[in-house]
């Protein structure tokens, strides 16, 4: 069977509310440190304070400031017993509130002499100072990111509870390069990523691997046009798949969005370039549903020059910075050499023509 486009494109919004009604979050679970990276935090424990106690943060003498006033090396002071000696780290002695450098005393037996006068917290660190008392380790919402995770670890905690959605990947053969770049960008997201590919191209061999038993989401690359050896649409309905195929979207136009049984699937396009503009426009809002993250910032600049765009066609433009200022770099056709020096992408909707050089653009980061 020859897969067709409908006469009329399915717009990106229709498509995209299609596929977001009735997702909810998915359930969270508590992962390792190493596994939870990139994953959505959820109602993170409050964590202890850090340092427990007042320690050193440097080397030297522990003293109270309050007994060094007036002590100068023009002027030294003598103490009635020997300071003790604290190195980083070491919980700071009873009733001392800082740390003199080892040049600042000066020890003969069971003499010493202060040469200057410290501070209270000098050279010490305080008590939550790193870590303040129930302090999250992370903000509910938001990817744990490398700082989420030092808190963790400094604090000993060693599990963390995020949403971590499951995402199968069946590669239609001849779409390798861009199933291993969509499967980077979701690992990297924090995704539970599976990858699989089909036997051959055509639509039975297709059918074989499009298990939704054990994912969240489920998506096609490759396949998914009106060629000879195009297959992946006729596969999914085949399966049972309620889908729009035909997208209002430059890139992405051959792609399809719809349901499998109870879980939602996008066909992307073999091509790099209209696989990510589908991945961007209407897999990343998908994913941030299922993993309850907080809406993703955009970066606002003004256009460098202007974009121009069709009506009645979603358009993404890929920007990069300069001189705080967004160059495009392409819109509707993008080149690979586009996509490697991209900073950002803007989504053009279909009822605008475009904008202006020097208008406000709100743009996503394609790294975050």
């Amino acid at each position: 069977m020859t897969q067709r486009l409908p006469p009329s494109l399915t717009p990106l919004d229709t498509a995209l509310a299609a596929l977001l009604r009735g997702v909810a979050p998915v359930t969270p679970v508590e992962l390792p440190l190493a596994d939870a990276a990139g994953c959505i935090a959820t109602g993170m424990p409050s964590l202890p304070a850090s340092p427990p106690r007042d320690i050193a943060a440097v080397d030297g003498w522990a003293l109270r400031a309050n007994d060094l006033v007036g002590a100068s090396s023009y002027s030294p002071l003598s103490l009635a017993e020997l300071p003790v000696w604290v190195e980083v780290g070491d919980v700071m002695p009873e009733g001392c509130d800082c740390v003199l450098d080892a040049g600042a005393v000066e020890v003969s037996g069971p003499l010493a002499l202060v040469l200057a006068q410290g501070l209270p917290g000098q050279g010490v660190a305080r008590r939550g100072s790193d870590i303040a008392e129930n302090a999250p380790a992370a903000v509910a919402g938001c990817p744990v990111g490398a700082a989420a995770l030092l808190l963790a670890r400094v604090a000993g905690v060693d599990k963390l509870s995020v949403r971590r959605p499951r995402l199968r990947i069946v590669n239609v053969p001849g779409a390798t390069a861009t199933t291993h770049m969509i499967a980077g960008f979701a690992r990297a997201m924090g995704l539970d990523v599976s990858a699989h590919e089909a036997g051959s191209r055509d639509a039975r061999s297709i059918a074989e691997a499009l298990d939704v038993s054990s994912c969240d989401l489920l998506l096609t690359i490759g396949g998914s046009g009106v060629g000879r050896t195009d297959a992946a649409i006729a596969a999914l309905v085949q399966r049972g798949a309620q889908l729009a195929h035909g997208l209002a979207l430059q890139p992405g136009r051959t792609a399809a969005a719809g349901w499998l049984g109870k879980v939602p699937v996008a066909a992307l396009p073999g091509s790099p370039a209209q696989a990510l503009a589908v991945w961007l426009a209407l897999v990343l809002p998908l994913v941030d549903r299922l993993s309850a993250r907080q809406p993703r910032r955009a970066v606002t600049l003004p256009l460098a020059h202007k974009i121009a765009s069709n009506v009645g066609v979603a358009e993404i433009a890929l920007l990069v910075e300069e001189q705080k200022t967004w160059m495009p770099l392409a819109v509707g056709e993008w080149p690979l050499q586009a996509i490697a020096r991209a900073d950002a992408w803007l989504l053009i909707p279909a009822s605008h023509e475009g904008f202006a050089a020097g208008e406000p653009a709100d743009a996503y980061l394609m790294r975050e």
